[in-house]
């Protein structure tokens, strides 16, 4: 029976009952107030009616209307479906519960919500039906109204007791087997839904629905064929929702059936259940494209299958995978065989998922885990398994190929990785310069020593040799540098390009350790190999000092035209002490015409103020008094700042003195003292002039001159030298325990003594050297705090250098400003400007770090490691700045020539600028690079996971996005911030699509 015809008989049937009633209420009462009520009633004004009926109950005193009253307004509210409704009806019948009309109130508002469609409001009312009370028609209605509403509540079992009450009513009977029929069908009862279904299967009304079943029921009993036979003739007349399921039923079928080609063009027509497909919907279409060879299109639909944890996903993330791989598509591939590897449904299947993993970890890299461990982990899960050769050659060679030393070590150590020897010495010796790199020197020691014992491969066993020496190089301990570069041998043979540096590393640490003719001897032997550039200009002009300081002048100088014709960038520095050079071998002219070139062809030398005062002493050696006081002047003005200048002022003074022009050598004295004390020459001074004033005849004024000045103490005189060569003795002697008690007593009695600047830089060197950094930088800092002096430049590189250690970056700033502004040396210019720059940085003034980066890039003499140290700041301080073209441009540059740490951060950044540029390609192929060349690096390795999660997402591959956001969470925990951020991502993208897929659970 159709709903229509439900709904015509119950009002036939209240309609019979109201008059009835009506009947009953004309005998009983003459009310003409009760007899408008029912008229309103009866004519559906119902608010009127249950207006009216309000005022009987009001005025009656009849208990009979006041109750008849009262299930009217009942009526009236459940019809209008007033709120509280509910409430009236059930206090009528719990105020009057032997009224007649009690049990045709629950039967009247469960029909009456039935007919309205409320099935769960009229389920509430039948239960309370007396149906013993009932005749048949009305018996019949009720088991079938309230059949149907436990059916629409999905309470089949119930339903089925109601329902079969009526099968053999005229007027239900076709319904309730229908609907019986669906429930065998839903319980997966074929036999007797069949039986159902056959007794309706004439029925205009349900002859077209029953076709849908007929074909579901066909494809649940695994008669596919059949399922297609029954469906494919209903497609072109269905509705849309039928036509749908019926796609899918022939889709489905055709695909279990294997014919793959015929079953995607139906699954392509499924519309989904209410718009949304599910995982196994995505499957169906996934792998018939996959088995037809379409593999961009089965990725397109594997990548859809989000929150997978089944067998259905397994076997779908296999075939992702492996479409992946057939597509070109390694680094996807990758996490769908990782994730079918994790998964526990098909044995085969995550076996051979596992071995996809390991293989393609080692071919491009795995920033979730090293590559050794994948392997290992391989051969331990299979042990009998036909690759593990294959895996087991891969692991030996992974150990290198993924540049993961610190991991592989780990590896090693613990035992679990590869016994070849020669493998371990190379990552042994690879960890060393990684932690060399990082000035890590002790740890790095402790490395090639171990490669060295292990003596695999005699290459690296040389090598370690020469970077052991290096670590004891950078920690100022030549002598024993000294011994591991004598170490090596065969270097003539060798194609390793820091082997062929041992002459030069040996003949600089000689010359470190004043060994000049060693120093003579290393420095000729590493000319004569012709070496590149850099290193031979450098080596001639450490030659040329050795001969120099050797008194060797005629060597020096020819060595030091040399280091001209090369075009040294510090040729000023070579022309200078080839000048000096020819004072010492009495060619007093040319030593004078070299110096006047000097000061003409490099106006911005930092020798300008040594040329001039070596000029103006040459002059006065000459007797040439006139030239050689205006070059003083001309140092003394053009160079106020120059540690020069006081030995300038004191040599005028003498000039004068020595010309009888008293006066003239009081003023340069005195000037001297003034401007420049507590500096030898102001000593030097005070006591030239006391003779000066003995000749005046002014012992009063000197005397009187004397009192006023704080740094000097003649009557202590001798004392104070006494004192301080009771402590330069031993110092001379080496003996640096007795030196430092010397010294620290000098201090103690002359803190403002005529020796204070040597005491505290000597003491400086010494605490430094028994490696208590506190002391020494309190007299390095007592030296900085003097006049400036020989030792100033010294003092001001090791103050800045132990601030830094100590990350004081706000204290190391003035320091390293003072050493750029007086070094004459360019290795502690290039120090101070690169190390502002950092401590700019780290001070956040990144105006100034770009500033100073640019300043170190300018020169264009220095080493690899701090040219790129200076691109990579700037990079950092321009993208601080908002300056991303320039910061894009810098990390460019890195990428190019920087290893280890700042390598990984240079991509990492590349990577990044691409996914904002939504260069989502390009940003995939930096996050690979990192994993493949930098998974040493975890930090920069999860970062990079959540650029290519969103790049994918970009790419709308929601598999490969989900499943990184996923393992970046559980692998990562690490690093908090990048898990949030990879946790508030992933739940972005579930709940998109959660809008198309109904698997995923948001």
């Amino acid at each position: 029976m159709k709903k229509s015809l439900i709904i015509t008989w119950f009002f036939v049937l209240v309609s019979t009952l109201i008059t009835a009633q009506q009947t009953e209420i004309f005998r009983t009462t003459n009310n003409s107030v009760y007899q408008k009520a029912l008229d309103l009633y009866n004519n559906k004004e119902y608010a009127a009616a249950q207006s009216f009926f309000r005022k009987v109950q009001s005025t009656t005193e009849d208990q009979n209307i006041r109750a008849n009253a009262a299930y009217y307004i009942a009526q009236s509210a459940v019809r209008m479906q007033q709120k509280g409704a509910d409430v009236l009806m059930t206090n009528f019948v719990t105020d009057y519960p032997t009224h007649p009309k009690r049990n045709s109130a629950f039967l009247g508002v469960g029909n009456y919500y039935f007919s309205v469609g409320k099935y769960a409001r009229a389920r509430k009312w039948y239960q309370d039906v007396d149906k013993n009370r009932l005749n048949t028609s009305a018996l019949e209605t009720f088991y079938f109204n309230k059949g149907y509403s436990l059916y629409h509540s999905k309470r089949y079992d119930d339903a089925q007791k109601s329902l079969q009450k009526v099968t053999s009513s005229e007027k239900y009977g076709e319904q309730a087997k229908y609907y019986l029929g669906y429930i065998a069908y839903n319980a997966n009862n074929y036999e007797q839904a069949d039986t159902y279904f056959d007794e309706v299967s004439d029925s205009k009304d349900y002859n077209k629905t029953l076709s849908y079943y007929k074909a579901d029921r066909n494809f649940k009993k695994g008669d596919f064929q059949k399922a297609i036979d029954s469906a494919e003739p209903r497609l072109a007349t269905a509705k849309p929702n039928d036509k749908s399921q019926l796609n899918k039923i022939i889709g489905e079928s055709y695909f279990n059936l294997k014919l793959y080609q015929k079953a995607i063009p139906y699954l392509e027509a499924y519309k989904g259940n209410k718009g949304k497909w599910s995982n196994t919907d995505y499957y169906l279409l996934g792998y018939s494209y996959y088995k037809n060879g379409d593999y961009s299109k089965a990725v397109s639909q594997f990548n859809k299958i989000i929150d997978g944890k089944n067998a259905v996903s397994q076997n779908a993330y296999y075939h992702l995978a492996d479409a992946y791989l057939k597509s070109a598509q390694k680094q996807q591939a990758l996490n769908a065989f990782k994730n079918a590897s994790e998964m526990n449904f098909e044995a085969i299947i995550k076996e051979d998922a596992t071995y996809n993993y390991a293989k393609l970890s080692y071919e491009i890299g795995n920033s979730f885990e090293s590559v050794p461990s994948v392997l290992k982990s391989f051969l331990l899960k299979y042990p009998d398994s036909p690759q593990k050769q294959e895996i087991a050659r891969l692991l030996v060679d992974s150990y290198l190929s993924t540049k993961n030393y610190k991991e592989a070590l780990g590896v090693l150590d613990s035992g679990k990785g590869t016994d070849n020897k020669e493998v371990f010495q190379k990552v042994l010796f690879y960890r060393g310069l990684e932690v060399f790199k990082e000035k890590d020197f002790k740890e790095a020691i402790l490395l090639f020593d171990r490669a060295i014992t292990i003596n695999a491969l005699t290459d690296f066993t040389q090598r370690a040799l020469f970077w052991k020496g290096e670590s004891y190089y950078e920690q100022e301990d030549y002598v024993i540098a000294i011994s591991n570069y004598e170490a090596i041998t065969d270097v003539n043979t060798t194609n390793w390009s820091e082997l062929k540096l041992k002459e030069y590393q040996l003949g600089y640490s000689n010359f470190k350790i004043k060994a000049y003719a060693k120093a003579i001897k290393h420095f000729n032997q590493f000319l004569a190999k012709n070496p590149e550039k850099f290193y031979m200009q450098d080596a001639t002009l450490r030659l040329a000092d050795s001969y120099f300081v050797t008194a060797n002048y005629w060597p020096a100088m020819e060595t030091y035209n040399k280091a001209i014709a090369q075009k040294h960038k510090r040729a000023d520095y070579a022309h200078f002490q080839k000048a000096i050079s020819y004072g010492f071998v009495n060619k007093q002219n040319r030593k004078i015409e070299d110096l006047k070139a000097f000061l003409v062809n490099f106006p911005d030398s930092n020798f300008r103020d040594d040329a001039y005062y070596a000029l103006a002493n040459a002059y006065v050696a000459k007797d040439e008094i006139n030239k050689g006081l205006a070059n003083y002047a001309k140092l003394r003005n053009e160079l106020p700042n120059s540690a020069l200048v006081s030995k300038a002022l004191l040599k005028e003074g003498l000039i004068f003195y020595n010309d009888n022009k008293s006066q003239k050598a009081l003023g340069k004295f005195k000037t001297l003292v003034a401007e420049h004390p507590n500096t030898p020459e102001a000593l030097q001074a005070v006591k030239t002039a006391r003779l000066v004033y003995i000749d005046l005849g002014q012992t009063d004024a000197y005397a009187s001159w004397v009192k006023s000045l704080d740094f000097v103490d003649i009557s202590n005189e001798e004392l104070d030298n006494t004192t301080y060569e009771a402590a330069e003795k031993p110092y001379q002697e080496n003996n640096t325990a007795k030196a430092i008690v010397g010294f620290e007593k000098y201090l103690n009695e002359f803190p403002k003594g005529l020796h204070q600047l040597n005491s505290h830089f000597y003491l400086a060197q010494l605490y430094s050297k028994k490696g208590n950094k506190e002391k020494a930088l309190t007299h390095y800092l007592a030296v900085s705090a003097l006049e400036k002096n020989e030792y100033s430049e010294t003092a001001l590189y090791k103050i800045s250098q132990t601030y830094l250690e100590n990350k004081a970056y706000s204290k190391a700033i003035p320091y390293l400003k003072r050493l750029e502004k007086i070094a004459d040396f360019d290795q502690n210019t290039i120090f101070a400007q690169s190390n502002l720059m950092k401590s700019f940085y780290e001070q956040k003034q990144f105006d100034e770090t770009l500033a100073y980066a640019e300043k170190v890039l300018a020169n264009t003499n220095i080493e690899t490691s701090i040219k790129a140290d200076a691109k990579i700041y700037k990079a950092r301080a321009a993208l601080a700045l908002g300056k991303y073209d320039e910061a894009k441009q810098a990390y460019a540059e890195v990428a190019k020539i920087a290893t280890g740490k700042l390598g990984a951060e240079a991509i990492y950044n590349l990577a990044n600028f691409s996914t904002n540029n939504k260069d989502f390609e390009i940003s995939n192929n930096y996050v690979q690079q990192l994993a493949k060349d930098y998974s040493a690096y975890k930090e920069y390795g999860a970062k990079g996971l959540v650029l290519m999660a969103k790049n994918f997402n970009g790419l709308g591959d929601a598999y490969q996005a989900t499943y990184l956001l996923e393992s970046i969470s559980k692998e990562f925990t690490e690093y908090p911030e990048v898990v949030a951020e990879a946790k508030s991502l992933l739940q972005t993208i579930r709940a998109e699509e959660a809008k198309t897929n109904s698997s995923i659970k948001e």
